[in-house]
């Protein structure tokens, strides 16, 4: 099986969210107060951090196109840390991740501070969509004219000719999301869509790129995210709090979606397989899971790569309750992109920093009362660059 494989010895020992929304900060206060926040629950000096990786997406959503070193700007004492800025569209802050955890496990490094971070909402819709169409594959005409949303409409389309209509399965997969958020106090949206309100075309849920209605669309939001890694045999040894990184794997597809078949999502469940694989756990063992729903049609598709169904039957995760917040292995429990927002590089961070709350027992009203395995699923494209990472609760 391709894609990179490491087995971790390697530590979360504090987060960092700021709120997700539309919020007047710029880019460079969001990076401060995630990291500001990260590194205080971790209880480590600045000093005994060793580098800096932020994951950013940019593509012309903001004049900064060099943010490496704005995290530095949160302490005096991380001047001369090298940092590096990670682009991968939207799983830039999963590459940001790895990029960290790849220094630690090569012996380069105990300490890193892995930032997720993106400024939106200040552009247009226009602007915006344009911005993350560079994410898709520019060397034909066709992919090359489409949205992102076409691009997922295009996934929707062929489940329904393959397996049957996801329509009302997507509707269902956004009013969880939505109820979800109500929870979560970092969230973009605090307003409950119902089902019914999802499921129907109307003035106020239009169609955006057929079949794929407003509900199914996540959020163009501003925020950041941080946490901080340690190895065994750094801060992590003596941190208050601290979450096992089993294991971490990515896998990336072809660009072109002309070369593969979409919807069979052989990125995404070729990285969280190999996952489980290093782990030694299934689907079943997972206490919760933060995956990638930029659109409805993504999560349901991520339940059958995740094994949660068979494939072109990922409703039945939601008919029999497995996803839901008191099911087996509740998804997106934080609101997921569809509500607690996707500012495109801290959305794989972000992941993490909520799953490292949810093993410490931080979560508040999200929390999964004593969850020891979660999944952090980020995507970057359409089933491109693929991150799934799984992580255990050390209460030792």
């Amino acid at each position: 099986m391709g894609g990179m494989h490491m087995k971790s010895s390697s530590y979360i020992i504090g987060s960092g969210h700021t709120r997700f929304g539309k919020l007047q900060e710029t880019l460079e206060e969001l990076i401060v107060e995630a990291v500001r926040e990260a590194v205080t629950e971790a209880a480590i000096d600045p000093t005994e951090i060793d580098a800096v990786y932020l994951g950013h997406f940019n593509s012309g959503l903001v004049a900064d196109g060099f943010p490496s070193s704005l995290v530095h700007q949160a302490y005096p004492d991380l001047r001369f840390k090298p940092a590096t800025r990670c682009e991968n569209a939207c799983a830039s802050g999963a590459a940001a991740f790895h990029g960290g955890l790849n220094l630690i496990e090569a012996g380069k490094a105990r300490n890193v501070l892995v930032v997720g971070a993106e400024k939106m909402t200040h552009r247009t819709t226009q602007e915006v969509t344009q911005a993350l169409a560079g994410a898709g594959y520019q060397n034909d005409p066709f992919e090359a004219s489409l949205s992102f949303p076409q691009v997922f409409a295009i996934a929707a389309e062929q489940y329904s000719e393959r397996y049957g209509s996801p329509m009302d399965a997507m509707a269902r997969i956004a009013a969880k999301n939505h109820a979800n958020a109500m929870n979560n106090p970092l969230a973009h949206m605090h307003k409950p869509m119902p089902y019914e309100f999802c499921r129907e075309v109307s003035e106020r849920n239009p169609l955006i790129a057929p079949p794929l209605r407003l509900s199914d669309c996540s959020l163009v939001t501003d925020g950041a995210a941080a946490i901080v890694l340690s190895s065994a045999d750094g801060a992590a040894r003596d941190a208050r709090r601290r979450v096992r990184i089993a294991a971490a794997e990515h896998v990336s597809d072809y660009l072109p979606m002309s070369r593969r078949d979409f919807i069979a999502f052989e990125g995404p469940e070729r990285a969280i397989r190999a996952a489980y694989a290093k782990t030694g756990i299934t689907a079943g063992d997972l206490d919760f899971a933060e995956v990638h729903d930029c659109f409805t049609p993504a999560e349901l598709l991520i339940y059958e790569a995740m094994g949660l169904a068979p494939k072109g039957k990922g409703v039945t995760a939601l008919d029999d309750g497995t996803v839901m917040p008191e099911g087996r292995t509740p998804v997106n429990l934080s609101g997921g992109l569809k509500a607690k927002g996707h500012p495109v590089g801290a959305t794989g961070v972000s992941m993490l920093a909520l799953g490292f709350r949810q093993l410490t027992g931080q979560a508040g009203a999200m929390q999964r009362k004593g969850a020891e395995w979660g999944l952090a699923f980020n995507m970057g494209g359409a089933a491109v660059a693929n991150y799934a990472t799984i992580l255990h609760a050390d209460r030792a």
